[in-house]
């Protein structure tokens, strides 16, 4: 199997990023369309506009209508067609930058993308996630390149809400973890083939920048404030986990987040929230020592990522509800299964619950300290 890494052409990162937009873009284009639901177009749409007119160039701003799906996507092909854009240019959450990859695929067009958020790894991914005008899920797109460009502007990050940066850090936390399995198992990475050496480094570099500058990027964050640290955890959220998990693969960790929206009661978190604690489970599963178990929890504990069941909006342990959980988490063709070794439900519900344990008994440590010293 040959190694594959794919990433974006371009990733720029740095304060105040939306007002040189226009300098990055010109490079592939000469007419962009810029698309921004109704609140992003409020926070930067002046800002990325005037970038346009300084460079004198020709551009053009459209509301994007709050869903990636096909009608959208077709309506927006239409408006370009009509201004004869080049480039397209998604601006705010992940639905947007779906969007702006889905146009940039239809009319083979640069795509350049612009997170207001870093709450997931999905902006340099090659994938686009399709839902009906009505937000049910319709498919995936799977996309032959990466954007174009992401753009990250750490002032616009910074200002987002605190839960938005630490729900980025749980889904990057699964990032070395599942890339480690992958290569233990020897299977295909989402980009096609085997895990490159840079992929891995990559991997690895996104978990110990998230120990080393976790806890005082959310600091920062909780202040509105920009940091050397948010910069680092920004660039760990999104460019390193990333390649990472796109080009080291994923295992477990994603498997049990798919699982846990079963659980109604954890309806109300992140995509990055139960990826966490994914990542416990998937810890247990593999049976890794509690040395390093015990690392991951004092992360998410002082982070404010779920531990627990409980933390997870969970009421009272129910072990046919636990099932259903581990029976879609070992699906056929989840990911689950590129773990190196047979995986079953009941081995599942056992990983659930031991991360359940670990995770309440580390709280009360935790407690029972805080009440000592005080």
């Amino acid at each position: 199997m040959d190694k594959i890494i794919i990433s974006p052409s371009k990733y720029v990162q740095g304060e105040n990023a939306i007002a040189a937009i226009a300098g990055y873009v010109k490079p592939y284009g000469k007419n962009p369309m810029v698309i921004a639901d109704d609140f992003v177009t409020g926070l930067v749409g002046e800002t990325a506009a005037h970038s346009f007119i300084e460079a004198n160039m020709q551009f053009s701003m459209e509301l994007f209508g709050g869903e990636c799906s096909r009608q959208e996507i077709d309506r927006l092909q239409v408006k370009i067609d009509d201004d004869h854009n080049d480039v397209i240019i998604g601006i705010g959450g992940g639905k947007t930058l779906d969007t702006a990859k889905a146009i940039g695929f239809y009319k083979k067009i640069p795509v350049v993308v612009v997170p207001t958020i870093a709450s997931t790894d999905a902006p340099t991914s090659a994938l686009a996630v399709l839902y009906t005008p009505t937000g049910q899920f319709d498919q995936y797109l799977m996309i032959p390149t990466n954007p174009t460009m992401v753009i990250m502007d750490t002032t616009i990050i910074a200002k987002a809400p605190v839960r938005l940066l630490v729900a980025g850090m749980g889904d990057a936390l699964s990032t070395y973890f599942e890339a480690r399995a992958n290569a233990a198992s020897g299977k295909p990475t989402m980009a096609g083939g085997a895990p490159t050496l840079s992929a891995q480094a990559l991997a690895k570099l996104c978990y110990e920048t998230l120990l080393a500058d976790g806890l005082k990027a959310k600091i920062a964050v909780e202040n509105n404030l920009p940091s050397k640290a948010v910069m680092n955890i920004i660039e760990a959220n999104t460019y390193l986990s990333g390649i990472g998990f796109e080009s080291s693969g994923l295992a477990a960790a994603h498997a049990i987040h798919n699982g846990l929206t079963q659980l109604e009661e954890a309806h109300h978190l992140f995509h990055g929230e139960k990826v966490a604690f994914g990542t416990l489970v998937q810890l247990a599963l593999e049976n890794a020592s509690l040395e390093e178990i015990n690392t991951v929890l004092n992360f998410c504990y002082q982070v404010g990522l779920p531990t627990n069941l409980f933390d997870l909006g969970v009421k009272e342990i129910d072990l046919n509800k636990l099932m259903d959980v581990a029976i879609a988490a070992c699906a056929e063709g989840e990911t689950i299964h590129n773990m190196p070794f047979t995986v079953t439900p009941e081995a599942v519900v056992s990983a659930i619950l031991t991360a359940h344990t670990l995770g309440l008994k580390k709280i009360i440590v935790c407690l029972c300290l805080y009440l000592i010293n005080k």
